[in-house]
């Protein structure tokens, strides 16, 4: 003979079959779910117990066609339940009566506009203006620089030129062996002085002759040259940078 499975007890686990945990929420612990498993059990084919240990154990299982309940409490666990729907976003607060009135005055067509008007065209003048004077004046700073140094150069290439006479004599001296001893160190001083403000001498035998630098003074041809060569120099040619100042004198023989 069989037997119903017996009731848990409700002290024990805190729920009764079938029903809620509410002994166990009114104490203060967070909500449960109770999930319920029904499940149908088969035929049992085993033969009855024949001692009292058998019994027992037969007594515990359940009879056939009889639904087995089991209760599981499972902690629920808290969580905020999603917002449908769209976002809530905030109203865009109505213009007050005193924005709508500085807006209409500063509108185009309202009393300020023209006036605003005006005095951005007239800022946008200025601008203009003021960048043309601008340009002009860092043109005149270019074109006074470039005047100073050309004033500059001409001054000195000037005095300069009145010196080269001298230094024609210099070279004759030392030709002729004569310049020796104190007037020896005071032309070589003299001739390192000027050479300090861009003078330099040109014009040695052997040179290509070069019309825009040197002077033919005579002409000759020559079996030993293949080019137009300045064969004798009878005057250094002097120049001040890349401005000439005064060209060679030369003696020219071209090939035969």
């Amino acid at each position: 003979m069989t037997e119903k499975p017996r009731a848990a007890d409700p002290g024990a686990t805190g729920s009764a079959p079938g029903g809620s945990a509410t002994a166990g929420q009114g104490a203060g612990d967070e909500p449960r779910v109770v999930i319920r498993d029904k499940r149908k059990i088969g035929k049992t084919t085993e033969k009855p117990p024949t001692d009292a240990a058998a019994a027992d154990a037969a007594a515990d299982a359940p009879a056939e066609g009889l639904v087995e309940e089991a209760e599981v409490v499972v902690d629920e666990i808290e969580a905020e339940a999603p917002v449908s729907g769209p976002p809530v976003v905030d109203a865009p607060a109505e213009p007050s009566e005193e924005a709508e009135a500085v807006e209409e005055i500063v509108r185009p067509g309202g009393p300020l506009g023209a006036e605003l008007d005006a005095l951005r065209a007239e800022l946008d003048e200025r601008t203009r203006d003021l960048q043309r004077v601008s340009a002009e004046y860092a043109n005149y700073r270019k074109r006074v620089d470039r005047d100073r140094n050309l004033v500059q150069e001409q001054a000195t290439g000037s005095v300069l030129t009145a010196l080269l006479p001298i230094l024609d004599d210099l070279d004759r001296a030392r030709e002729h062996g004569d310049l020796v001893g104190p007037f020896g160190s005071v032309a070589e001083q003299l001739t390192t002085a000027l050479g300090k403000f861009g003078l330099t001498a040109f014009g040695e035998q052997g040179d290509p002759f070069d019309p825009t630098r040197h002077e033919a003074v005579a002409h000759q041809t020559s079996a030993d040259v293949t080019e137009p060569t300045c064969v004798q120099v009878m005057r250094r040619g002097y120049q001040l940078g890349e401005r000439l100042l005064r060209p060679a004198l030369v003696a020219v023989a071209d090939p035969e």
